[in-house]
């Protein structure tokens, strides 16, 4: 079994607490118990340029990674540069290099499988390569599957969220790499919530998992480039690594949805809304709430048969969440939890996504669903119970069932986000906005 590397409070024990006054001082951490607990530069929800992707970067100014050379390719819909082009078309138009081989991770190379569902290896439709899968009967490619390869490019949008899989496959990616003694080449792309504000506890290593496989909290505020180096550094992977930086975007630019195309990055992540309520209400899918999977707005939508939703809305707006509304609703997944049954609940509709936080509203959430219905609310059984891996900790849940206060379970994760905030900070490979920086 890998091990995992001591937990960051013990590595950073002697510095800590004078970082925390110099954190505090400087306002990335709100003292006491605020209403909204985070680490992190100030947001910025202004107008902004369109940045150009370590796609364009690495085929435009970059290519000096590739010539010359066997190239695999781990993608799927989300590969695409500002023009909408297929990072798949334009490999295998080039005449620098030669693609020889893709690689899918969960959802596939196409982007056309649903969650947890395995991913069979093939041949592409479009180019007739073969493809192998990474989220099947291997998470990381075997050397097998690297045998015709001389370097691997990994070019994946991510979501921001510690439970969402990509970054693992790229973990795995990379240490197939190492293993075998090629490069990998990282084309970067934006944190779509933003890449300024962490959240929500740090995951405790004896919950690893392919949805938490590193000591990072539920907001991580990092781009998969910054990942990379932060997971090949931090735990041991040591691979030849290369990332391909955007250029011209900054910490803090979101939306991007005006100025760069939004490609779902999985069947249940249609729109950048989405992206920014997941790393909380997520949380619902290691309960017997529906998390909104088979509607039209998945994580935006909850409920189950049994909820009052009018009583769940006015009782969540009685709390006076920052940038959020509820409003109850009424519906009937196609699929997933409930399939076919009529389930009540409510929207979320985040009114100001600078002010907003995910993970404080999603146990909200859970804390109004577990209070109101006691007994049909249940987390889903599992050892260790699927909530628990999400969550990365086992001490939410309990608290959660127990009816601590919001305030009560932020002090809980708070010394864990300020040891993840300084480790971070070593890896960020791009500036905070002016505002934050002033």
């Amino acid at each position: 079994m890998r091990r995992f590397p001591r937990p960051l409070h013990a590595a950073l024990r002697p510095t800590v607490r004078g970082l925390m006054l110099a954190l505090l001082c400087a306002g990335a951490v709100a003292p006491a118990l605020p209403a909204e607990p985070t680490v992190g530069e100030s947001a910025c929800d202004c107008a902004v340029a369109a940045p150009r992707l370590g796609i364009d970067v690495l085929l435009e100014e970059r290519l000096d990674l590739l010539r010359g050379k066997r190239v695999g390719l781990v993608t799927n819909a989300t590969g695409v540069d500002a023009q909408l082009r297929s990072s798949v078309d334009r490999f295998a138009a080039q005449r620098d290099f030669k693609l020889v081989a893709l690689f899918g991770p969960e959802h596939g190379v196409r982007g056309d499988v649903q969650a947890g569902d395995k991913v069979a290896s093939s041949r592409d439709a479009v180019t007739g390569l073969p493809v192998h899968s990474l989220y099947g009967e291997h998470r990381e490619p075997t050397p097998d599957m690297l045998a015709d390869v001389d370097v691997l490019v990994f070019d994946i949008q991510d979501v921001g969220t510690r439970f969402y899989t990509y970054p693992y496959t790229l973990a795995g990616v990379m240490r197939a790499a190492k293993s075998t003694g090629i490069p990998v080449v990282v084309t970067d792309r934006p944190d779509p919530i933003g890449g300024v504000l962490i959240e929500g506890p740090v995951l405790d290593p004896a919950l690893a998992s392919f949805v938490g496989l590193f000591p990072m909290p539920l907001r991580h505020a990092m781009t998969l480039g910054e990942l990379a180096t932060l997971f090949n550094t931090e735990f041991g992977i040591g691979a030849e690594l290369h990332v391909v930086t955007m250029q011209g975007w900054q910490r803090g630019d979101e939306p991007l949805r005006d100025v760069l195309p939004w490609v779902p990055p999985s069947p249940n992540m249609p729109t950048p809304d989405t992206a920014l309520v997941y790393p909380g209400t997520g949380l619902l899918e290691g309960t017997n709430v529906s998390e909104g999977r088979g509607t039209t707005r998945p994580f935006e939508t909850l409920g189950a048969p049994w909820v009052d939703a009018p009583a769940l809305a006015a009782r969540l707006n009685a709390l006076n969440l920052p940038g959020v509304r509820f409003r109850p609703t009424w519906f009937t997944p196609s699929f997933s939890k409930h399939a076919g049954e009529a389930c009540a609940g409510v929207q979320l509709h985040v009114t100001d996504r600078t002010a907003f936080r995910p993970v404080r509203t999603g146990i909200a959430v859970l804390k109004a669903l577990h209070d109101q219905h006691p007994k049909d609310f249940a987390f889903l059984s599992g050892d260790p119970p699927f909530f628990d891996r999400l969550a990365g900790v086992p001490w939410l849940r309990e608290a959660i069932a127990r009816g601590d206060s919001l305030d009560a379970i932020e002090a809980r994760w708070r010394l864990g986000l300020v040891e993840f905030g300084i480790l971070r900070q070593r890896y960020l490979l791009y500036p905070a906005p002016s505002a934050a920086q002033d």
